[in-house]
């Protein structure tokens, strides 16, 4: 599959998998795809590499694909397994927004870093930032209320709960990180040449 095609073939197979089952949440990642479009300036060469993980990144919500119950493992091990996805695009959902801590609230961390190794913390902020800046809905948010819209609809003593509210800190640096560089990314085009 070439870069060129990776949206391209990333859109449909979200669609396919979450549409009908789960139309809030395609319709949650059709509005990250979007801020992943949003920040591209930033993203260089790897834009669409990121569009396409924001489209993809909860595909393991799908009923076909739930196995372990941890969206983020059984999202990538159908990428790498069944769709032969770009490596890359497989590690971004992998460990989306965090994903390593709920991984080890749920005993999984060892097995979630085995299988798809983290890299490219560029990525992962900018892929944090997308999904923690908008609604279940699809709609732009900001992470604090994110967290808690999260926090509250699980419950504060759940899993994810519990989860959301440890990762917090790490999620508003991820904001603070990608804001800083879209920030210098403005600056730096409005210098004369």
């Amino acid at each position: 599959m070439s870069t060129a095609t990776l949206t391209e073939w990333a859109y449909p197979l979200a669609k396919s998998l979450l549409s009908e089952p789960l139309p809030r949440r395609w319709q949650h990642s059709l509005g990250v795809a979007q801020r992943a479009r949003a920040i591209a300036e930033i993203l260089g060469p790897d834009a669409e590499l990121l569009e396409a993980a924001a489209v993809l990144h909860d595909i393991g919500y799908s009923p076909d694909l739930v196995k372990t119950g941890f969206h983020p493992l059984d999202g990538a091990r159908y990428l790498r397994d069944v769709a032969n996805a770009d490596e890359r695009v497989v590690r971004l959902v992998a460990h989306h927004s965090c994903a390593w801590m709920e991984a080890e609230s749920r005993g999984l961390r060892e097995e979630l870093e085995d299988e798809f190794p983290r890299q490219e913390p560029h990525l992962a902020d900018a892929l944090c930032f997308c999904d923690m800046n908008t609604t279940p809905d699809g709609t732009p948010t900001n992470p604090v209320d994110r967290i808690n819209e999260i926090a509250g609809r699980y419950g504060p003593d759940s899993l994810i709960g519990q989860f959301i509210r440890r990762a917090e800190p790490e999620i508003l640096l991820c904001t603070v990180r990608v804001l800083t560089r879209l920030s210098d990314a403005k600056a730096a085009s409005a210098q004369p040449m």
